[in-house]
């Protein structure tokens, strides 16, 4: 499955008043988010497997896509969810 599809996914698995409209992000755009001190949470939807075989950032949360419906009150409500 692709990233992208996984991706509206989880965007579909979330309650409605959590959907917003997904938005690619540039570099540049995270950048001026994290210099405006906008709460950020950094999710990781890989799985194990490919957390081995090709590493992790520091600060993602990893919450795989298979567990993803059962861990969404791990996801802060008053915080910009980056996925990725």
């Amino acid at each position: 499955m692709h990233r992208r599809s996984m991706l509206a996914t989880f965007f579909a698995a979330l309650p409605l008043s959590c959907q917003a409209q997904e938005k690619e992000l540039s570099a540049d755009g995270l950048k001026d988010l994290i210099d405006k001190k906008v709460k950020l949470f950094f999710l990781d939807v890989r799985e194990p497997k490919e957390l081995e075989e090709l590493g992790t950032i520091e600060g993602y949360v990893n919450i795989p896509m298979s567990q993803l419906e059962s861990r969404l009150n791990e996801i802060p409500k008053d915080a910009l969810l980056v996925a990725g």
